[in-house]
């Protein structure tokens, strides 16, 4: 094995990771405190490890070297040099072959064993011990890439407005692994999710955003595989620049470009669900991989005066340094590159509130915010956070700066309690289906600053959350101890499955209740994929590990027709799209707001305040509008199982029925008389004539 080369040049050091440049190739590396960084190079199958060459210059804590004759294609990683002394955050091993932070797409995966561990094996100083087994032979390599291999030809972004965004979350690999129309060797692929078939039928629902499940690299953790199990969902990245190569397909990637291309040419906007608040690299005693052998003390948070541990702020055994200026760069780069080289849209950051957080707690201008505000190219990205971690102070929904949007729980919540008739949800509700402008409407936020969901991939499927009243996660391995406990569900007399019509009937029509409160409510509406067509995990709540047919989208037997779940489900989507009523852009737009009770009136504090009183009318009308616009129009609310009679306000020509959740079928009805049957556990939209 060749040691160094004579030729190597001193290279350029602001250019991070390794990009062909000129005849050769440019690798630059950050590690504040390491002592020597070796490039290490491999064969094509990437067993055999054929050159160490020594970076040759050190500038700005970047060590940097230009080889030339490389090419693109070639497979690396590194071996960097310094001091062993995890009490000291230190924990550089020259025997473990690193994955490059900047590596834009990796090679094989990790073979686990003790290799891949910094430390020995002696169980009285455990992560104090030092282990000399060469890791090479067990881990992934980085492949050589250029940015500008692949044409997009005239690719242009869609740039949906926020107040006509609807997101569909989904997974690369369960949402067609099953796909009929889908040929079989690019199912679960990312040319999958481009197939024509399949954009098609998601423009036809009336989506506009399709937001994925992690694709960045992450590996199947050791404790998963040893029950059989994977890493399905993806939130545990290793590398934040390479596609996951467990979606490629044929076409490797220039698969994942086609499928941006083709979502684009749709006119749907692709999101990225990524993970910069923790890797895959766990605690003191986890295993050493990239960023832990770079420059552990820079890339994590140690603990204040013991730096060998880590703040833990995730619940995952790290935390990524982001007030570190470099770890920072690394993030903002990674954004870059995905929205700029790969044409991504937006971003929605998995516990997005570990990012704000420096040495004190989080931060609304912390570092990562100021650095993402000022940015030309990521500040006119859509920007969602999910915005809570398990550490002091995490629970920051309405805490991020304007021009984000945030995951809503406090909707989520309250939906499910409300349509469950909990007595004292009525004045939090109203709030919700509002916009939550008691959250957002300040500093210039807009209604769409909320993004209103139902379900999500954590959690029931909307079909579950109507089926079971606790979670049945014993597939997971973890004698169903795993996942939540607060779900906020009920069953209405059968746990799961029923032949029961009566049970049938209010599950599908509490289905119908729930999509109706999300595409009529103010705020941007969020779809679980499959959720249109009652999707079942039988009951799972975390499936994070179920890469099976328990988590992926079943596709045979759908029931189709005018009532079914499906249209009824396009039919909300396109009254919303239809008529800006329903998909507030400013809290100033003039819209008059009036909340109704059952007898006519008004809504009054007494109102508010019986925690009984759950059937309730909301009005919303505007003076001006476009003339197919609807400008007037009134929502019912009845989650009692009995009936209803609701008196209507006056409307110059009359009200007509929209929809009703108690009939899918029963629509544009004019209404005789000054009132309403609400039936049991219904929503009813009308419309002044």
């Amino acid at each position: 094995m060749s040691q160094s080369r004579t030729c190597i040049k001193a290279g350029d050091h602001t250019l991070l990771g390794a990009n062909p440049q000129g005849d050769g190739v440019n690798f630059a590396l950050f590690s504040a405190n390491a002592e020597r960084v070796e490039l290490c190079l491999f064969s094509e199958d990437g067993m055999h490890e054929l050159e160490r060459i020594t970076l040759p210059e050190y500038t700005n804590e970047i060590w940097h070297g230009h080889v030339p004759g490389l090419k693109a294609g070639r497979l690396y990683g590194y071996r960097v040099h310094g001091r062993f002394d995890p009490e000291n955050g230190h924990r550089f091993n020259p025997n473990k072959l690193l994955v490059d932070p900047y590596a834009r797409e990796l090679v094989g995966d990790i073979n686990w064993g003790q290799a891949q561990f910094g430390y020995g094996l002696n169980e009285v100083e455990k992560d104090l011990s030092f282990d000399d087994t060469d890791s090479a032979p067990h881990m992934p390599k980085g492949r050589i890439v250029d940015p500008a291999a692949f044409d997009w030809q005239a690719d242009t972004k869609p740039s949906i407005p926020w107040s006509k965004t609807i997101f569909y979350e989904t997974h690369v690999k369960g949402f067609t692994q099953l796909h009929p129309d889908v040929p079989g060797d690019v199912r679960g692929t990312f040319e999958g999710l481009g197939h024509h078939e399949v954009i098609a039928y998601i423009k036809a629902l009336g989506i506009t955003s399709i937001e994925l499940l992690p694709i960045h690299w992450f590996p199947d953790d050791a404790h998963l595989l040893e029950k059989g199990l994977k890493n399905y969902w993806g939130y545990n990245s290793l590398a934040f620049f390479a596609p996951a190569a467990r979606y490629f397909g044929p076409k490797k990637m220039a698969g994942f470009c086609n499928m941006v291309r083709a979502f684009h040419e749709g006119g749907i906007e692709v999101i990225l669900d990524v993970v910069y608040n923790h890797t895959a690299e766990g605690n003191e005693l986890g295993p050493t991989l990239s960023f832990k052998g770079i420059d552990n003390f820079s890339y994590y948070r140690t603990l204040p005066g013991q730096a060998r541990y880590y703040i833990n702020d995730t619940g995952t055994g790290n935390t990524v340094n982001t007030s570190h200026p470099r770890v920072l760069q690394m993030v903002t780069d990674s954004l870059r590159y995905w929205a700029q080289s790969m044409h991504i849209d937006g971003f929605r950051f998995d516990l997005g509130t570990i990012l704000g957080r420096e040495p004190k707690g989080f931060d609304q201008r912390s570092g990562f915010f100021d650095a993402i505000g000022q940015d030309p190219v990521l500040s006119k990205l859509k920007l969602v956070g999910e915005p809570w971690d398990i550490g002091p102070g995490g629970y920051q929904v309405g805490g991020f700066p304007p021009g984000w949007a945030e995951w809503n729980d406090k909707y989520r919540d309250t939906i499910r309690d409300y349509w469950k008739d909990e007595d004292g949800t009525t004045q939090d509700f109203a709030a919700r289906v509002l916009g939550s402008g008691d959250i957002y409407d300040l500093r210039g936020r807009r209604p769409w600053a909320g993004v209103n969901f139902i379900t999500a991939h954590d959690g029931f499927t909307l079909n579950d959350l109507v089926s079971y009243n606790e979670k049945h996660n014993e597939a997971n391995g973890d004698d169903n101890r795993d996942g939540h406990n607060d779900n906020r569900s009920f069953n209405y007399g059968v746990e799961g499955p029923t032949d029961d019509d009566a049970i049938n009937a209010v599950r599908e029509r509490q289905k119908r209740n729930f999509l109706a409160t999300l595409f009529l409510s103010h705020g941007t509406p969020m779809l679980l994929a499959g959720d249109e067509f009652s999707r079942s995990q039988m009951g799972n709540n975390n499936g994070y590990c179920q890469d099976s047919d328990l988590s992926f989208v079943h596709w045979d037997n759908l029931p189709e027709g005018p009532g079914q779940l499906k249209q009824f489900t396009k039919r909300l989507i396109d009254l919303r799209q239809k008529h800006p009523i329903f998909r507030r852009e400013n809290w100033r737009d003039g819209m008059k707001v009036s909340w109704l009770n059952p007898v006519g009136g008004v809504q009054t504090q007494e109102h508010w305040s019986d925690p009984g009183s759950t059937t309730i009318g909301l009005r919303l009308s505007k003076a001006s509008g476009a003339a197919k616009d609807v400008n007037d129009v009134l929502v019912l609310f009845n989650p009692h199982d009995g009936l209803v009679h609701f008196k209507l306000p006056r409307a110059r020509d009359g009200w007509v029925l929209m929809l009703t959740t108690a009939d899918p079928c029963l629509v544009d009805q004019p209404i005789a008389g000054g009132e309403y049957c609400l039936s049991p556990r219904s929503l009813v939209l009308l419309r002044a004539g």
